[in-house]
């Protein structure tokens, strides 16, 4: 996906396009996410925030080289400009005999939520998807990230059994990708 997908409200422009990993705004919002969702982690099982070294060592062992073309994409929202959010796409081995696509890193800053821009980074996630062969996308979170499962169950997702092991998969999620019309 090369394209820029936008959409404007008000006078303010959404704009979400590929960026590279390791770019500035892409760093810096990872560390953002990160942050936010460790702290909201910690403050529920242990009442405490991410101290600083959990900070710097997760986000150091999670490079995001997995969503790095050929295999992936990293996506930047902007808002008016501004990096607000991103999204990633890789691609996994093929799920039930589905060409299969992983969505990572979905996250918009606090302060742009409720703006619009959360339907369009997961519209652009899922064309990157499409764009790389992709037949489904599929994702696994938090039960405590009920905003994003609300978002998730939205925008056509569907709750699934589990499809990884990880530490904090907690519920997974699955769409069958149709092919973009043109």
């Amino acid at each position: 996906m090369h394209r820029t997908d936008t959409r404007t409200e008000g006078s303010v422009s959404w704009t979400v396009s590929p960026e590279a990993v390791g770019s500035p705004d892409a760093a810096a919002l990872w560390r953002t996410y990160y942050t936010e969702v460790s702290d909201r982690y910690y403050l529920l099982h242990e009442r405490r925030r991410t101290a600083p070294e959990e900070l710097e060592r997760e986000i150091a062992a999670e490079t995001g080289d997995d969503l790095r073309p050929p295999a992936g994409t990293l996506l930047v929202a902007r808002y008016g400009g501004e990096p607000a959010g991103t999204a990633g796409v890789r691609l996994l081995d093929d799920v039930k005999g589905l060409r299969t696509a992983e969505l990572k890193r979905v996250f918009l800053r606090e302060e742009m939520r409720g703006k619009g821009g959360a339907a369009l980074l997961l519209a652009a996630a899922e064309d990157a998807a499409r764009a790389l062969g992709a037949e489904q996308i599929v994702l696994d979170t938090r039960l405590d990230l009920v905003e994003a499962r609300a978002l998730y169950a939205r925008h056509g997702y569907e709750e699934s059994e589990p499809l990884t092991e990880r530490m904090y998969a907690e519920c997974w999620y699955v769409k069958k990708l149709v092919p973009a019309a043109g």
